[in-house]
C-alpha cells in the first residue's frame, strides 16, 4: 500500500510549479500557483464571526440535489444567521474543477465550500487554492476520529487535513437477477472474470439483452474501473512511480477486455452512462459507482443484484479501487466565509446527515457512528458496498497523481475497446505519455 509519506513527498513538491502546460493540453484546469496564495500555516480563526452567506458548489453526486437541499434546510433551522446557497457548479467533477479554476483566476465568485474529486482535489492543494482545516476542526470540535479512517486519511497530507469525505464510493458489480435466473446462473456476482466469461454466452442466449456485460463509459471511468481488470491480471497503470501499463500482465488484461467485445461478442461499451444502460435492460450486467445504486433501483423494472468486483487469474480478491469526492474550503475567500463554510461542513458530515445522504444515493456512510439500520432495512444492497470497503485497494499513482493522466487513460481505452486498436502498441504509447508527464511535472520536483 502507498504510504502517506510517499504522497506527502510528491504533493508537497508538486506545489512548486507542476504541470500548467501539460494540464492545458489535457483539457484540465491549470495547476500553476497563484501569486497571492495564502500562507496556510498562519491561519487563525480566533475572534472571527461567521459570514452571513456562502455558496456551496456541487454537481449533486449520485443525483443528490434533493437530499442536499433537505440538509441545507435543517442547517438553516439550526444556524439561522448563516445562509447556504446551493449552486449547481457543473454536471460532473471536471466541470466543477474548470469553474473553480476560472473563479480562482478571476479572484471573484468563489464558493465557501466546494466538491472535489479523487483526481482533482490535490491540484487545488498544490496551487494553494484550498486551506488546511485542522484549526477549524479543533475550533468547531469536528470528530475526525469518527470518520471512516481510510476515507478521511485520503485528504491528509503534510500532516494536515485538507478536506473531509463526502460522496465516497467504490465500483459495484450490478446484475439483472431475472436474466441470471433465466440463464440458470447463481444469484450472485461472479467470483472472477474467468467465471463470468463462462456465464456470458448463456446470458446472451437467454436474456434478450443486447449485451451480457457493458463496460462503463470511458470518459471519466476507464482509468478508475479498469484498475479492477488490471489488478486481477497482476497488472496496473503504475507501481509507485514506475509506469507499468505496458507490462505483459496489463496488456493481457486489456486484451481480454477487447476480446470480450470483438472476439467473443458478449460485451459492449456504454456511450454515456452504464448504470442507465443497465437499468434500461440493454445489458445483463455492468460495473458502476455505488453512487448509482439508488437511481438504478428506482429506474429498473427487474430485480437488481449487486456484488463485489470480480477478481482475475492472478488476484481473485481485493481488486476494488476507492473513489468519489470530498469537500474543501477555498483559500481565496475571507476568514469569515471560511468559518461559515466550516460550520456547514461540520453539519453536512454529521452522522445523521451522512446516513441520510447514503440513503438517498448509495454512497458510503463516512461516519462510523452513523445509524444505518433504517437505511439498510429499506435498501439492503447498500451493505454490499459497505462490506466491500474492507476489500478495497489504494488507486495507482499514475491515475490520481499524474496531472491529466486519467484523460490519457480514457483515450487509450477508447482505442482498444471502441476502435479495436493493437493493445501492446497502445499501451506502449500510453507509457510514453505518462512517463512524459512524470518526467516533466513530477520527477524534477522529487529531486529538488
Amino acid at each position: 500500500m502507498r504510504t502517506n509519506l510517499d504522497r506527502r513527498h510528491f504533493l508537497g513538491l508538486a506545489g512548486l510549479g507542476a504541470g500548467a502546460a501539460a494540464l492545458a493540453a489535457c483539457g484540465g484546469p491549470s495547476t500553476a500557483g497563484t501569486a497571492d496564495a495564502v500562507d496556510t500555516a498562519t491561519i487563525d480563526f480566533s475572534g472571527i464571526k461567521p459570514a452571513a452567506s456562502i455558496d456551496f458548489w456541487t454537481n449533486h453526486p449520485g443525483k443528490s440535489q434533493d437530499v442536499e437541499k433537505a440538509i441545507i434546510e435543517k442547517f438553516h433551522a439550526k444556524f439561522p444567521d448563516i445562509k447556504v446557497n446551493l449552486v449547481t457548479a457543473g454536471a460532473n467533477y471536471e466541470e466543477i474543477a474548470q469553474k473553480f479554476q476560472t473563479s480562482q483566476a478571476a479572484k471573484t465568485g468563489l464558493p465557501g465550500l466546494v466538491v472535489l474529486s479523487d483526481v482533482w482535489w490535490f491540484r487545488y492543494y498544490s496551487n494553494g487554492s484550498i486551506i488546511p482545516i485542522d484549526g477549524l476542526v479543533k475550533q468547531l470540535d469536528i470528530k475526525i476520529d469518527d470518520f471512516q479512517k481510510s476515507l478521511v486519511d485520503d485528504y491528509k497530507y503534510e500532516d494536515k487535513q485538507w478536506a473531509l469525505p463526502y460522496g465516497r464510493s467504490t465500483p459495484l458489480f450490478y446484475y439483472n437477477k431475472d436474466h441470471f435466473k433465466a440463464a440458470g446462473l447463481p444469484d450472485r456476482a461472479p467470483a472472477t472474470w474467468q467465471e463470468f466469461a463462462e456465464w456470458a454466452p448463456k446470458l446472451k442466449a437467454t436474456s434478450g439483452a443486447q449485451y451480457a456485460y457493458i463496460y462503463p463509459a470511458l470518459a471519466g471511468y476507464a482509468g478508475w474501473t479498469l484498475q479492477n481488470n488490471l489488478w486481477g491480471w497482476g497488472g496496473s497503470w503504475s507501481k509507485d512511480w514506475d509506469i507499468t501499463c505496458d507490462s505483459p500482465q496489463s496488456v493481457a488484461a486489456l486484451q481480454w477486455a477487447q476480446d470480450s467485445i470483438y472476439k467473443d461478442g458478449w460485451a459492449g461499451v456504454s456511450s454515456k452512462e452504464a448504470a442507465d444502460d443497465f437499468a434500461a435492460g440493454i445489458t445483463s450486467s455492468t460495473i458502476s459507482s455505488t453512487g448509482s445504486l439508488l437511481g438504478v433501483l428506482k429506474a429498473a423494472k427487474f430485480n437488481v443484484g449487486v456484488g463485489f468486483l470480480p477478481g482475475g487469474p492472478e488476484a481473485p480478491s481485493s481488486v476494488c479501487p476507492t473513489g468519489g469526492a470530498g469537500l474543501g474550503i477555498p483559500s481565496g475567500i475571507s476568514k469569515e466565509e471560511q468559518l461559515a463554510a466550516a460550520t456547514f461542513l461540520k453539519f453536512m458530515t454529521e452522522p445523521e446527515n451522512t446516513a441520510a445522504f447514503s440513503a438517498a444515493t448509495g454512497y458510503m456512510p463516512t461516519r462510523l457512528s452513523a445509524d444505518m439500520s433504517a437505511v439498510l432495512a429499506a435498501t439492503p444492497q447498500i451493505k454490499t458496498a459497505m462490506d466491500q470497503l474492507a476489500a478495497t485497494k489504494v488507486q495507482d499513482n499514475a491515475r490520481v497523481f499524474l496531472p491529466g493522466a486519467d484523460q490519457e487513460m480514457a483515450k487509450s481505452a477508447a482505442k482498444i475497446l471502441t476502435q479495436q486498436g493493437d493493445v501492446q502498441a497502445t499501451m506502449n504509447e500510453l507509457k510514453k505519455t505518462l512517463e512524459g508527464i512524470y518526467t516533466k511535472d513530477v520527477k524534477p520536483k522529487l529531486k529538488a
